[in-house]
């Protein structure tokens, strides 16, 4: 576990432990079941229930039930002023964690020690009443989350101004949409002053440019204000660019502590990878006439990465084992948004290079300049496609994941290609090794490029 490296630490966690009883229906491999056999069950589930009831234990449904460990030893410090990002897949005990920093569960084994007033935001929106209207509710919700009501009064235009809410503020907010809640609710919620704030995946709500607002409003509160927060997020390029520090969670466990950039490459490295190699996963679509067995991301120098900022130079590096003959070879990668939409098409005839006949295995690679995609979660899908026939030969969807920082001390123009409405993307494309299995010279595959490689 890193240190913190401050002078005063604000927030001490030692083994923190939490437990969850889970319930599970029996699942029966059979059609049917003696009356007998439902009878006495459910005596004996109802007859556990009953003495939980007594007890004063949580009941549990199902006629099994096993144990869940959410958090599982989990220590670590934090300095006055320190910004720690916790990042980990879904149900690594993220959530469990802030709620127990929070107070709003207890632990079952080990203590957290929070020196300095908290607030949380684990929920935008938490105790708005849907009759009242935008102006009442700052007032209510204000109250709820520890201001004062000369606190709330002198902030009160402030609230206003950052949520873009003053044309509706005397309307009931059962008549706001969704976005225009999260607005006024994160707007209440962000003017607090508390020594520690507690962030969980606020970002996750909203349009672009408020997300953009909050990220530059907590930003502002971490390095203007000195104040120390716990950041859950799924958006490693949030992550990044807010926190200094993270730990990355898995199974309730810290499996990684150190500077942001370290832990969002941990966490992203592991996160692609399913046990699987590459040249043995089933999940691709294929004819059996080529098969990728190795897709790398590496920046200028070759070092393989799984993030890039923006305006940086990206490699993307495949390896290809021809199986049969393949007329009209065409290598590409498909870029999609975390959100499933498609953004870029990389295809090597855009550079001239198609495989005529080709037998044995060929790395080609794609250097991206410049590369002008906006900071965020990118899935790449590399593949091999017959040009003429239309089909892939073998692609493997959503294989490698890309994040995209902001730039690092300069601005970049995006970039757009008018004719297509996406994104430009100066990029070209080069074989690097071509190994034959037949050294015979009448069986050797030929490449036409516009380059000559």
């Amino acid at each position: 576990m890193i240190g913190c490296g401050m002078s005063e630490i604000i927030v001490t966690v030692e083994k923190l432990s939490k437990r969850y009883l889970v319930g599970h229906q029996i699942v029966r491999d059979y059609q049917y079941t003696m009356l007998r056999d439902v009878i006495s069950r459910e005596v004996r589930t109802f007859a556990r229930k009953t003495t939980d009831f007594l007890r004063g234990r949580q009941i549990i449904q199902g006629d099994e039930i096993e144990e869940f460990w959410a958090l599982d030893d989990v220590s670590f410090d934090l300095g006055r002023g320190e910004v720690l990002g916790i990042v980990g897949n879904n149900g690594a005990g993220k959530s469990t964690l802030l709620k127990i920093l929070s107070r709003v569960t207890e632990p079952d084994r080990g203590r957290a020690v929070l020196r300095g007033r908290v607030a949380s935001l684990l929920e935008v929106g938490t105790g708005f009443h849907p009759e009242l209207t935008g102006r009442e509710n700052i007032f209510l919700n204000g109250a709820i989350l520890g201001m004062k009501k000369t606190e709330i009064r002198r902030k009160f235009d402030e609230i206003v101004a950052f949520s873009e809410m003053e044309r509706f503020l005397d309307t009931p907010v059962k008549h706001y949409s969704s976005g225009m809640y999260v607005r006024l609710a994160f707007a209440v919620a962000a003017h607090l002053e508390p020594e520690i704030l507690v962030v969980d995946e606020i970002l996750a709500v909203g349009d672009a440019a408020f997300q953009e607002k909050c990220l530059g409003k907590l930003n502002s509160v971490a390095h203007s204000d000195g104040r120390t927060i716990l950041f859950v997020s799924h958006n490693m390029a949030a992550v990044q660019q807010l926190c200094s520090r993270a730990i990355l969670l898995r199974g309730g466990r810290i499996v990684g502590d150190g500077k942001a950039s370290e832990i969002v490459n941990l966490y992203m490295s592991r996160g692609i990878s399913n046990g699987t190699s590459l040249r043995d996963r089933k999940d691709r679509i294929t004819t059996g006439d080529a098969r990728i067995v190795e897709f790398k991301l590496c920046d200028e120098r070759g070092v393989q990465i799984d993030s890039v900022s923006l305006g940086d130079t990206l490699r993307l590096v495949m390896s290809v084992e021809f199986h049969r003959p393949v007329i009209n070879g065409v290598f590409g990668v498909l870029v999609h948004s975390m959100a499933g939409d498609p953004i870029l098409n990389l295809r090597s005839s855009h550079e001239g290079i198609v495989i005529d006949r080709s037998e044995g295995r060929l790395t080609v690679e794609v250097v991206v300049k410049e590369i002008g995609l906006y900071p965020g979660g990118y899935t790449l899908s590399p593949y091999v496609s017959d040009e003429v026939r239309r089909i892939y030969i073998d692609c493997v969807h959503h294989l490698s994941r890309l994040w995209i920082l902001p730039a690092r001390g300069k601005y970049v123009s995006l970039r757009l290609n008018s004719s297509l409405g996406k994104y430009f993307v100066p990029s070209s494309w080069r074989m690097v090794e071509f190994a034959c299995q037949d050294s015979g010279p009448a069986d050797k595959a030929t490449a036409n490029t516009a380059d000559g490689i």
